[in-house]
C-alpha cells in the first residue's frame, strides 16, 4: 500500500469505528480499549492466515513421524502465536448482530490467552459487554464490520501504524487523560534519530512506557538502518508502566510491531524490575511532569537516584504537617538521575522533561552542576509548543552519550520554529523535519557522510516530483528544493557549524559558557535569535518610514476633527 493508500485506510477506520461514541455505554476516556483490542483481533487473525499454509505443510510433513509437532507448536515458530478458530475474525463478524456478539469476542480473546501465555491478562475481555446496548444489540456488530475493511494483505508495519494512529486520536480526543500513555510519534522518531540505535544484543529501557512507542520507533529505525531478523530479535526492550490498563496497551502495541520486550506493571520511583543500574544501552521515555508526592525516604538509598542527588525541600515541614512524611519538590530530577544511571559505559539516553527544569534551582541546581560538570549530558534540545495532546508550553529533550568524546561542551537546538501545523492546536514534526534536525547531531559528531547521503536523497526526490499539483499531501518540485535549501544555506561546507537561532556548541567554561551562565541548560541562552533581513536599503527604508509618519499624521488629524465634532454634538444636547 502506498502511503497516501495507508492514511485513507487510516482516516476511514477511524471516522467508521467513531459510531461507538453515539451508543456505547462507556466513558469517554474507555474508547480506546474496545477499539484497539479489535484492532490486535483483526491482526492476529490476517497474520495468521497468511502463514497458515505454510503451517499447514510442516504439519503434514510431519505427521506420523518421529519429529511430529502440533499445530500450535509449528505456529508459535512460523509467526509468534497460536489462533484457535473461535478466534477467527471471521467467525465473529459472521455472527447474528445481537448481544451474544460480545460473549464470542470475549470468549476469542480468552482463547487466546489460553494458547499463548504471553499474552495473559492482556486482551480487554470484559468491556464489550457495555457496546450491546439494550436499545442498540447491533452497536458491537457495527464495529466488528468497520475493521473486517482492513485488507488481507495488509502487513505488521501496516498494521503497526494503524495502531499507532488509533493511539494518536484517542489521545487527541481525550485530552489529558489520552495523552497520559501516548508521546506523540513525530517527536519519538526524531528522539530515535538522535539516539541512533544499533541493532544487536542491545538492552533497551523506559522506565515509564506507556503504550511503548519508544520501543516500536526504535524498532522501525532499526529495520529502517537494514537490520536483519536475527539482530532484530536479539534487541530487547523493557518497560515499567503503573497503570493496568496502559501495560495491556503496550504489551499488544509490542506485539502488533513484532517488538521483542518485557512490560512490567510497577511505579518506577519505588520499583526496579531490571536492577537498572549500569545496565542498559539506551534508555528513552516521556515521564510525567511536575510530580511532587515522591516519599523521600523511599528513594534516598536507592543509586538510581542518590548518584547524583535526591531533590530536598528547603525547609522541613511545618509543624502541623509534621507527622506526614517528607517528600521531593518535584521528581523531575529523580527521572533525570534515574536516565543516566541506568546507562552501560556505552550508554545512549533522551527523555521529555518540563522547560522548567533546565533552570531549576535549589537541590535541583546542585544535581544539574553535577551531571554538567560529569560531562554525560551531550544534547538539549527546545521543542515547539503545541506538540503534545495534552500539554501546551515547549518542552525539551534531554539527551545523554555515556561514551561522548566531546565532555567539555554541550550540543543545544533551538527548534521552537521547526513545525508543521497540524491544526489550531497542534503541531508535529515532517518526516524531513526530523531527518533536518537530525542531521545537526550527525554533523556535529562528525558524520559528513550522513549529510551527503539526506542531501543526495532530496534532489533524487526533486528530480522525480511533479512541478504542481493539486493533493496537498503531494510533495512537489519546490517542497524538495526548500529541503535542500535548508540544509545547504546552513551547513554550505557539509560540516558541522554554529547557526544562530538554531544550534551552537557550547563550551563549559568561557565567556558565555555554560558556567558563565550558572550552569543554564536553557538553549535559548546560547543559541540566540535570528534578526531576519528585510531586504531593503537605507534609502528605501527611510522613505517608507517617512510614509508611513504622513500616514499617521492624517489620521491623528481625522481623530481630532471627529473629538471635535462628539464635543459639540454634546454640548448641543446638554446645553453645555
Amino acid at each position: 500500500m502506498t502511503d497516501q493508500e495507508i492514511k485513507e485506510l487510516q482516516d476511514n477506520l477511524w471516522h467508521a469505528a467513531d459510531v461507538l461514541r453515539s451508543g456505547a455505554h462507556l466513558a469517554a476516556n474507555k474508547y480506546g480499549q474496545p477499539i484497539l483490542g479489535l484492532i490486535f483481533l483483526r491482526y492476529a487473525d490476517i497474520l495468521f492466515k497468511q502463514h497458515k499454509d505454510e503451517i499447514m505443510k510442516e504439519y503434514e510433513a510431519c505427521k506420523g513421524g518421529r519429529a511430529e509437532k502440533s499445530l500450535k507448536e509449528i505456529a508459535v515458530t512460523t509467526c509468534g502465536f497460536y489462533l484457535p478458530e473461535c478466534a477467527y475474525y471471521d467467525a465473529i463478524n459472521d455472527a447474528p448482530d445481537d448481544a451474544n456478539k460480545a460473549t464470542l469476542v470475549k470468549e476469542a480473546m480468552q482463547a487466546i490467552e489460553d494458547e499463548n501465555p504471553i499474552m495473559e491478562g492482556v486482551l480487554p475481555k470484559e468491556v464489550y459487554a457495555q457496546l450491546v446496548p439494550e436499545e442498540e444489540p447491533e452497536l458491537l456488530s457495527r464495529i466488528v464490520r468497520v475493521f473486517k475493511d482492513i485488507p488481507e494483505n495488509c502487513t505488521i508495519d501496516i498494521f503497526g501504524q494503524i495502531y499507532e494512529y488509533f493511539l494518536g486520536n484517542f489521545a487527541l480526543a481525550e485530552g489529558k487523560d489520552g495523552g497520559a500513555f501516548y508521546t506523540p510519534a513525530s517527536v519519538v522518531r526524531y528522539m530515535v534519530e538522535v539516539i541512533n540505535p544499533e541493532s544487536g544484543d542491545k538492552k533497551f529501557l523506559d522506565p515509564a512506557c506507556g503504550s511503548g512507542g519508544m520501543f516500536v520507533q526504535a524498532a522501525r529505525y532499526m529495520h529502517r538502518h537494514n537490520a536483519n531478523n536475527d539482530e532484530q530479535a536479539n534487541f530487547r526492550c523493557y518497560g515499567v508502566e503503573k497503570e493496568p490498563d496502559t501495560v495491556k496497551l503496550a504489551k499488544m502495541n509490542l506485539l502488533l510491531n513484532d517488538v521483542r520486550g518485557e512490560i512490567t506493571e510497577a511505579n518506577s520511583f519505588y520499583s526496579d524490575p531490571y536492577d537498572a543500574v549500569g545496565k542498559f544501552d539506551y534508555v528513552m521515555a516521556n515521564p510525567p511532569f511536575n510530580v511532587d508526592e515522591v516519599v523521600v525516604e523511599k528513594v534516598i538509598d536507592d543509586p538510581r537516584f542518590n548518584i547524583y542527588g535526591v531533590p530536598r525541600k528547603k525547609s522541613k515541614s511545618t509543624k502541623k504537617n509534621s507527622d506526614k512524611k517528607e517528600t521531593v519538590p518535584n521528581a523531575n530530577y529523580l527521572w533525570i538521575g534515574y536516565f543516566a544511571t541506568a546507562l552501560n559505559e556505552n550508554g545512549r539516553a533522551g527523555l521529555v522533561m518540563a522547560n522548567s527544569a533546565s533552570d531549576a534551582s535549589g537541590s535541583e541546581y546542585e544535581i544539574r552542576k553535577k551531571m554538567i560538570e560529569d560531562g554525560i549530558i551531550s544534547q538539549m534540545v527546545t521543542l515547539p509548543s503545541n506538540m503534545f495532546s495534552s500539554v501546551t508550553l515547549p518542552a525539551t529533550l534531554w539527551f545523554f552519550d555515556k561514551a561522548r568524546k566531546k565532555e567539555d561542551e554541550i550540543l543545544f537546538i533551538d527548534a521552537r520554529n521547526v513545525f508543521y501545523q497540524v491544526d489550531r492546536a497542534h503541531r508535529k514534526f515532517t518526516d524531513e523535519q526530523i531527518k533536518n534536525l537530525g542531521i545537526i547531531t550527525r554533523l556535529y559528531n562528525g558524520d559528513t557522510k550522513a549529510y551527503e547521503d539526506l542531501l543526495n536523497e532530496y534532489k533524487n526526490e526533486l528530480a522525480n516530483a511533479p512541478e504542481e499539483s493539486d493533493d496537498k499531501e503531494t510533495k512537489t518540485k519546490s517542497y524538495w528544493q526548500e529541503q535542500i535549501d535548508w540544509l545547504t544555506e546552513r551547513f554550505p561546507d557539509g560540516v558541522y557549524n554554529d547557526v544562530v537561532g538554531l544550534c551552537k556548541a557550547t563550551p563549559l567554561e568561557g565567556e558565555d559558557g555554560i558556567i558563565d551562565q550558572d550552569y543554564s541548560l536553557n538553549a535559548g541562552r546560547y543559541v540566540g535569535v535570528v534578526i531576519e533581513d528585510d531586504g531593503m536599503t537605507d534609502e528605501e527604508y527611510k522613505e517608507i518610514m517617512l510614509e508611513l509618519n504622513e500616514e499617521l499624521k492624517k489620521l491623528n488629524a481625522e481623530a481630532k476633527e471627529l473629538e471635535d465634532s462628539i464635543t459639540k454634538k454634546i454640548k448641543g444636547l446638554f446645553g453645555k
